[in-house]
């Protein structure tokens, strides 16, 4: 599970509503190193991590009237970071497809992986090796190990049949264990 996002107050976000620019600075200060990270795991570079992160809180400036205070403030400012990356992620691959083979086909064929063997990785591994994943896989563990999303909730953020959604994190997790066997710097039990 991420990180908790500082609290937000409700009299900082009738200011930020007010178009405070004091307050809205305050709200960007408390929230931006926290959407960056989300930001981060989506994007394929920090340049578009950036851009993200700044249309997340043009989203969440121009949109806190719609915010009904059912649930955390932080929360909320957390999915609308991850649907905005998402829709970065999706404009990046309409600008640049992917030459090559199908990296979805390729991972049919890498063997099965205990799934025990995942669990023991250090998180810096986890996310060092997930700027390695096809976008694909990367996006659904993200949402589903990192975002704490169910396969329902990816499968309607992402436009996907449920069933996708857990194949994707199925196959993600056996690259991610082959690649980390392949490279000698994780020891199966």
């Amino acid at each position: 599970m991420p990180p908790p996002l500082p609290a937000i107050d409700e009299a900082l976000l009738a200011a930020c509503r007010r178009g405070e620019s004091a307050a809205q600075y305050q709200l960007y200060r408390k929230l931006s190193y926290n959407l960056m990270g989300v930001c981060l795991r989506y994007c394929p570079s920090r340049a578009e991590a950036e851009d993200a992160l700044q249309n997340t809180f043009v989203k969440i400036f121009t949109r806190l009237d719609q915010y009904r205070g059912q649930g955390p403030f932080e929360a909320w400012a957390r999915r609308i970071a991850v649907t905005t990356s998402l829709h970065a992620v999706e404009q990046h691959r309409l600008r640049h497809p992917a030459p090559g083979a199908d990296l979805d086909d390729l991972a049919d064929d890498l063997p099965a992986a205990e799934p025990s063997a995942l669990e023991q990785l250090a998180a810096a591994d986890v996310l060092a090796l997930l700027e390695t994943l096809p976008p694909g896989y990367r996006t659904v563990l993200n949402l589903y190990a990192v975002e704490g999303y169910s396969h329902q909730e990816i499968a309607e953020l992402l436009g996907i049949a449920e069933g996708t959604s857990k194949s994707q994190l199925a196959r993600a997790r056996r690259l991610l264990e082959s690649r980390l066997v392949a490279q000698n710097s994780f020891q199966l039990p």
